[in-house]
């Protein structure tokens, strides 16, 4: 091979790299600017639950609450209770001073759940006629209702009822079977809904 022939591969391998510099040099776009989205569709979260307006069907979620797919808290129900039972001398409508806390505990419960109402539900021992009986354990339900009414709870949440020596707690003729019957007493429900908190690393877990 002489020197001529040597330089054949070396020249055609030079003409295909300046052929595709050419190439890269005609390969011209023209410029096009990015586009801007247009948002259409509202992604507004008024109660920063994580569910955008356009699909939220609770639309005031309590902050931090576990919620559903369709941006609503999930509610647990609650349950409490608290029961009433002053106890009076005999032939006696007053209420003893150490009976006072239980009904402004009473009280305060009535205001937490203001949807329940009250039944104040009065007795009296077997001792006298049963008309006067009736009488005294309707003076000490309206006793009772008064120390509610001055507490805050409005009449309308707050019903009377006198049993007179019906319905005795305690059967025996002694005076511990008329001292228990001697009463007044009422029972009190109260439902509540709370949203489930959604649990986060910052979560406080009390001890």
């Amino acid at each position: 091979m002489n020197k001529s022939q040597s330089l054949i591969p070396l020249l055609l391998a030079m003409s295909v790299t300046s052929l595709a510099f050419a190439e890269e040099e005609n390969d011209e776009y023209e410029y096009i600017e990015t586009p801007v989205a247009e948002q259409i569709a509202d992604l507004i979260d008024d109660d920063s639950d994580g569910v955008v307006n356009a699909r939220d069907l609770c639309i005031s979620t309590p902050e931090g609450s576990l919620i559903d797919n369709d941006g609503c808290g999930i509610i647990v129900e609650t349950e409490d209770e608290m029961q009433l039972r002053i106890l009076f001398a005999n032939d006696s409508s007053t209420i003893e001073p150490v009976f006072e806390t239980q009904i402004r505990n009473m009280s305060d419960f009535l205001k937490r759940f203001p949807e329940t109402a009250i039944e104040v539900q009065g007795y009296a021992s077997a001792v006298g006629s049963p008309e006067y009986n009736l009488a005294l354990s309707k003076r000490r339900a309206v006793a009772v209702e008064q120390e509610l009414l001055g507490n805050g709870i409005t009449p309308d949440r707050v019903t009377i009822v006198g049993y007179g020596e019906t319905n005795l707690e305690a059967s025996g003729d002694d005076e511990l079977s008329h001292a228990k019957n001697r009463k007044v007493t009422a029972t009190v429900v109260g439902y509540d809904e709370e949203p489930v908190k959604e649990w986060t690393i910052f979560s406080i877990i009390e001890k």
